[in-house]
């Protein structure tokens, strides 16, 4: 079987030219801590998440899964008083493959969300893998979610109304969530958001050997993120769903789900297989796969028209979910 990958969209293309020194798609295991020091990091800490002063931001410690550390919860609350009762909220798992980042990574678009549909943002930082291998990052996220569930009130927020979203890891991270939530009997989510999410690790799609060595993450990449969350055992028999969802067996009783993924991306045929075995189990999902797009384009680039389109689309979905 050839091979050959579909077309970038031609704004992203060029987008994607701009970045190609400082981006590589093919990161290996012995670059991670290259990766963490580079100037993102940086960047992320003169991002303004009052947003103009719409937010009133905190950093709160809580306790993390028994046994492990405590985790830091990013809160972002709409400053302004509500006259329409507690405030749905956003739990935001960021991305990064599972090996880098921190809970300001991407959080701009859940805080763009939010200010339009006047909700509060909830961000949490997880342990990184390989230092602490799964299933540290998801417990971590199961941890943050429990106590922003239990402690929604003082945060002026609806437990009955929260959404999971993440991008790339982080979606990937999201999709699991609703499976740990759903069968653990845990806080009752209304909605995830699964951008690109991450979601096998078995890596062998078409898309994932269409794209090798292309766009920004590739099947190296990709391999890299998979084999430092679960070592030897990585694509083997034995992986479980709360690792990667595209693993579980039975998607009944999720809450709906908004799935994107750029048609020229690693993720694309496994984002696409995961939301037809959502419908085929009877569930909710709207899916989109964007002509052109690679992985996280709408963050590289998001002037360009695809990246407009898309996140109209996020925001739309959420609205028609929680109102506002």
């Amino acid at each position: 079987m050839t091979h050959v990958p579909p077309p970038f969209d031609p704004e992203l293309a060029a987008a994607l030219e701009l970045i190609k020194e400082v981006v590589r798609p093919g990161l290996t295991l012995d670059e991670i801590d290259l990766v963490r020091q580079g100037p993102g990091i940086e960047l992320l800490a003169q991002l303004d998440l009052t947003v103009g002063g719409f937010f009133e931001v905190e950093d709160r410690t809580v306790p993390g899964p028994e046994g492990a550390p405590d985790i830091s919860l990013l809160i972002c609350r709409p400053a302004a008083r509500s006259d329409s009762g507690p405030r749905p909220v956003v739990y935001h798992v960021h991305g990064g493959g599972m090996i880098i980042g921190n809970n300001r990574v991407g959080v701009d678009v859940p805080l763009a969300w939010a200010k339009e549909l006047d909700a509060v943002v909830v961000s949490v930082e997880y342990r990184l893998a390989p230092e602490a291998p799964y299933p540290a990052q998801i417990e971590d996220v199961y941890a943050g979610l429990v106590w922003t569930a239990e402690h929604a009130g003082e945060l002026g927020a609806d437990p009955e109304r929260i959404v999971v979203a993440g991008a790339s890891a982080g979606g990937g991270l999201s999709a699991a969530l609703a499976l740990l939530t759903r069968d653990r009997k845990g806080p009752q989510l209304v909605g995830q958001v699964l951008m690109c999410p991450m979601l096998d690790d078995r890596n062998d799609t078409p898309s994932s050997h269409q794209m090798a060595g292309l766009g920004v993450w590739d099947r190296t990449a990709n391999e890299t993120g998979w084999t430092a969350l679960l070592g030897a055992s990585r694509g083997g028999p034995d992986v479980s769903p709360y690792a990667a969802p595209a693993r579980a067996e039975d998607l009944t009783g999720l809450p709906p789900a908004f799935l994107d993924v750029g048609s020229a991306e690693t993720f694309r045929d496994e984002v696409v297989a995961y939301a037809s075995r959502i419908w085929q189990a009877g569930g909710v999902a709207e899916l989109h796969v964007w002509p052109g797009g690679f992985h996280g384009f709408d963050g590289f680039a998001p002037q360009a028209a695809l990246s407009q389109a898309a996140r109209t689309a996020h925001l739309a979905w959420l609205r028609r979910l929680i109102g506002g």
